[in-house]
């Protein structure tokens, strides 16, 4: 066979595989936002069912005697065909460690555990999710003990989202940033009435709400065209495609910060997944670096563009017309304060900036415990309260704000965590590079300009696909390794502005 037919056969393979992957994120779509509660088991084993089919042809023998002599015939090489080759041999080796029986049973226990988990926060019921739970990360121990490990079972976990990534390494860059990110949250904790954050308590119309975060998600750079936004439980993102991108957000009328600010976080990884080459779609090339670099995207948008004061230069004006009674007496500097105020808090989406990563490490260090079976399910609770008690000195009044706040452990997404954390180191570090390229991008926000910054990262992050490990990525375009460095700075300069430190 010729080294161009086999190529074909192994691509055509995968992405077959890919449109079946895409079915999965369709009903998983569907799910969150419109599926009657009725048809959760239905849904289960229509996932479970695809998940077999599409765990069959990963681990196809043929489709690895063609990938071992198509690395043979490239023998190495920095084309795209070689890359893209070899990131799927990589991927079929791991797949091939999984037994078949384990991934239906992960996919079954995942689509269950979503909706338990629904069920389970709207009542206040984690005694109703807890032998849910337990067997995902009993499957989940499983599955690291398949692919195996050196130091920790959540090494294997933590490589499917951030390959490469090592738990010892994420938790001493964890601790680097929290050692200096607690001293600053007491620091401004010392400083009142520098902020009013009853301003975002105020009442907010739902269907404005819904207008506002659209159009600025359309401005800042999300193709509506080729994506949507809906509402859901806990927003995600997911792309079925390359013109099929779907964000989702959830509304409080009394609280303006949470759709909004959910929303621009959903659309900067939309633009991400917009921005990954369509021609390589379904292979490696086609597909995000690694979770910490799509969050490093989110996070961008989310706070280095969505809170800072140039942004609001540009649209607070059009949020007061959209909101007259609740902002008619408000002024623009009062609401940049406003929606950068620093608060220990319980819910980790509506963190603010200083005190995110907190809620990150607290969830690292009990899921990292929960895969290492030094901590009991039944015992989650009270450690979940502990844990927020010494990093925010706050404790949950009740587990629907506290430990089922999250659907990561319900969907099986265990190794998840620490990669927002990640992105935020990511998301600095590339701010400051994009600044050093094209000067400083405060006077282009006051203006509504975001196409510079959307361009560059499209050209320097997106085109990239998963042609380098977020590390290789992260030297090649800021020329540092990953530190807090440049996220300190960022948040030191902005809250002494605010809070006169």
């Amino acid at each position: 066979m010729s080294a161009t037919k086999l190529i074909d056969q192994v691509f055509q393979h995968v992405r077959q595989t890919a449109l079946l992957q895409s079915t999965i994120a369709l009903l998983e779509w569907d799910q969150h936002t419109k599926m009657p509660a009725g048809a959760a088991q239905w849904r289960a084993d229509q996932i479970a069912a695809l998940a077999k089919q599409i765990h069959d042809r990963r681990t196809d023998s043929q489709l690895g005697d063609w990938l071992a002599e198509a690395t043979a015939e490239l023998d190495g090489g920095d084309s795209q065909t070689a890359v893209n080759i070899r990131q799927l041999k990589k991927n079929y080796e791991r797949q091939t460690k999984l037994p078949g029986e384990l991934v239906v049973a992960l996919a079954r226990a995942s689509s269950e555990g979503q909706t338990a988990w629904v069920e389970a926060r709207k009542n206040n019921d984690f005694a109703s999710f807890a032998g849910t739970l337990k067997l995902i990360f009993d499957l989940k121990r499983e599955q690291a003990q398949a692919i195996g490990y050196v130091d920790h079972p959540y090494d294997a976990l933590i490589d499917e989202y951030e390959p490469g990534a090592k738990t010892a390494e994420v938790a001493m860059t964890l601790k680097g940033l929290c050692d200096e990110l607690v001293p600053l949250v007491a620091a401004i904790q010392e400083k009142t009435g520098a902020t009013d954050p009853s301003i975002l308590r105020r009442t907010y119309a739902v269907e404005k709400q819904q207008q506002f975060g659209r159009e600025v998600s359309a401005e800042i750079g999300f193709d509506y065209d080729r994506g949507r936004l809906d509402v859901t439980h806990h927003p995600f993102c997911t792309e079925l495609g390359p013109s099929d991108c779907r964000i989702t957000t959830r509304y409080d009328e009394q609280f303006f910060s949470g759709s909004f600010f959910g929303t621009l976080h959903e659309a900067g990884h939309g633009i991400y997944e917009q921005g990954l080459p369509a021609d390589q779609y379904g292979l490696p090339l086609g597909t995000y670096c690694s979770l910490g670099i799509h969050e490093s995207q989110s996070r961008l948008w989310e706070n280095l563009v969505g809170r800072s004061q140039a942004f609001w230069q540009h649209y607070f004006s059009q949020a007061q017309s959209l909101f007259p009674a609740s902002l008619a007496d408000v002024n623009q500097d009062d609401f940049y304060k406003a929606v950068n105020h620093v608060q220990p808090s319980l819910i980790r989406v509506e963190a603010d900036e200083a005190t995110y990563n907190l809620h990150i490490a607290i969830r690292f260090e009990l899921e990292t415990a929960l895969i290492k079976d030094d901590l009991a399910v039944a015992d989650l609770p009270a450690a979940w309260n502990e844990k927020y008690q010494e990093y925010l000195g706050i404790t949950p009044p009740s587990d629907a704000d506290g430990v089922l706040q999250d659907v990561h452990w319900a969907a099986g997404l265990v190794g998840y965590f620490p990669t927002y954390s990640l992105g935020n180191l990511y998301a600095s570090q590339f701010f400051e590079a994009a600044e050093a390229e094209l000067g400083e991008l405060a006077p282009s926000f006051a203006k509504g300009h975001f196409q510079p910054l959307k361009n560059w990262l499209n050209q320097n992050i997106h085109r990239h696909g998963k042609g380098m490990t977020g590390p290789e990525l992260g030297l090649a375009v800021t020329n540092q390794p990953l530190g807090h460095e440049q996220l300190m700075k960022h948040l030191r300069s902005k809250y002494s502005a605010i809070y006169g430190l």
